[in-house]
């Protein structure tokens, strides 16, 4: 994912009893309307409440990106594009206030692209990039979602896009819980108590 370069100002951390939601797309091809999997994870009060993860049919047979993934056309040629897709998922993000993402520019291109391809609308919440929220938290370099779920003790399968949904909302869990005194904490013992539990 092509990292964010937009100037404006982040985004605030969600409150302690806020709603968010994490969003992760792969990709089958260049082109931004082309998601062949989603991933969504509900956070409410700073506890995952809900995931969500599918595999869509995108809109090209062409897989660019299977050596990234793993997903190939025979794994997607049935599963139901994203116009079908979407209106079911569309209620996890009911209330919530922001959409987080890691490398955010690439995940909102491709929600807005695909939204606008099956002609339904986009969803108006901000994205919170969790490169820019590891960096402000804790200064961590390098901080692709492999580096940062290692350095928070946050468990990790790349590139699978419910495992992604929920590293990102892990990320934005650790940094909201983080005291406000610099320092107070290492980012390996706040993220240690908010794992995901085995088998879960």
């Amino acid at each position: 994912m092509p990292p964010s370069r937009r100037s404006s100002a982040p985004l605030p951390l969600p409150s302690h009893d806020g709603v968010f939601v994490a969003i992760d797309f792969e990709t089958a091809d260049y082109e931004p309307d082309s998601a062949c999997a989603v991933g969504l994870v509900r956070v409410e009060g700073l506890r995952v409440v809900r995931r969500e993860a599918v595999l869509l049919r995108p809109p090209r047979s062409r897989m660019v990106f299977t050596d990234i993934h793993g997903i190939t056309w025979n794994m997607v040629k049935d599963a139901p594009p994203f116009a079908a897709a979407w209106p079911r998922l569309a209620p996890v993000l009911d209330g919530a206030t922001i959409l987080a993402a890691h490398n955010a520019s690439f995940d909102r291109r491709v929600l807005t692209a695909c939204c606008q391809a099956a002609g339904l609308p986009a969803p108006v919440q901000p994205f919170l990039c969790t490169v820019q929220v590891a960096r402000r938290t804790w200064g961590l370099k390098p901080n692709d979602l492999p580096s940062v779920c290692r350095r928070l003790g946050i468990g990790l399968i790349h590139h699978d896009a419910g495992s992604d949904a929920e590293a990102c909302a892990r990320i934005v869990i650790a940094a909201a819980a983080q005291p406000t005194n610099p320092g107070a904490d290492r980012p390996t013992a706040v993220a240690s108590k908010l794992r995901r539990p085995p088998g879960k």
